[in-house]
């Protein structure tokens, strides 16, 4: 085998697939197909003279080989980045106009962006926090570069999925989930993904909700479920700890929340380059709370 037969692009793919335990996934991360990052898992097992991957029905796992060659990937490919940083970083600079989510952007946005900001201390960042499809207007009419979206994991909103998480209920005590004739709700306003899948869950299971409380921010929403009056709908992750939570025991139970990344197809170097530092900043937080 050659020494320089392990390419980055090799090794970034394999490692993807091993994270996130499908082929799809991985191609959706990558803008392949499956069909492509199989080719390029099998070209880089003929490589190492090794099978690295073990597919299951439902998931994909490391072989022993793949396990030792794991370590030496994600070394290589850091290095790899780090010696491009190195040249690159002086000459980004310009403007680079983000839109997110305001629940998101409270929640994760200053740990995302903290070494971006160090990085490339030329670069000028404007961010939008809105909901998802006030976001997908601005970002079609093209007065953003990059949208962190809401989506339904069988939805129409395109992108590179960066995030998904159980999304549940929280109130303020476990009485908040008892069964009654009208289920007070704390939402945001219209349109709002987490709002709609409140309302069509209990409606699913024959049970009548009302907004309680509709308020756009995070915080304070979850003020009001701390006063007892609703239920509100969020991902697992930013659930208070002083809050009751209930994941499908008591309330129905609530499909996975995705976010994606869409870039503008003419985005400069500055919005390429906060684009796939969020996409890594994102997948290692993810791990991270696995």
């Amino acid at each position: 085998m050659s020494v320089d037969a392990l390419s980055p692009e090799l090794l970034r793919t394999f490692v993807l697939v091993a994270k996130t335990g499908s082929f799809t996934r991985a191609g959706e991360a990558l803008f392949r197909s499956q069909s492509a990052v199989s080719l390029q898992i099998r070209k880089l097992e003929e490589l190492v003279g090794e099978r690295l991957l073990r597919r299951n029905p439902r998931t994909v796992t490391l072989t022993p080989a793949g396990e030792r060659l794991m370590g030496y990937a994600t070394r290589i490919l850091d290095l790899h980045n780090e010696a491009l940083a190195a040249f690159r970083e002086a000459d980004v600079s310009g403007l680079v106009r983000l839109g997110m989510p305001e629940d998101f952007a409270t929640t994760y946005l200053s740990r995302a962006l903290a070494g971006f900001s160090t990085s490339y201390p030329d670069v000028q960042l404007e961010v939008t926090c809105d909901l998802t499809l006030n976001l997908l207007d601005r970002f079609r009419a093209g007065s953003l570069d990059i949208a962190l979206l809401k989506r339904e994991p069988t939805g129409a909103v395109e992108g590179q999925r960066v995030w998904a998480e159980p999304l549940v209920w929280v109130g303020a005590g476990p009485d908040a989930f008892e069964s009654r004739d009208v289920t007070p709700l704390v939402v945001s306003p219209e349109p709002c993904l987490y709002r709609r899948r409140a309302f069509e869950a209990l409606g699913a299971v024959g049970r009548h909700a009302r907004a309680a409380y509709v308020c756009a921010s995070l915080a304070g929403s979850l003020a009001a479920v701390r006063a007892g009056l609703g239920v509100a709908v969020l991902p697992e992750h930013m659930a208070p700890a002083d809050c009751a939570v209930d994941g499908g025991e008591r309330m129905p139970r609530l499909d996975d929340t995705e976010v994606v990344l869409q870039i503008a197809a003419d985005a400069g170097l500055p919005a390429r380059r906060l684009a796939d530092h969020l996409a890594r900043e994102f997948e290692a937080e993810g791990a991270r709370l696995e």
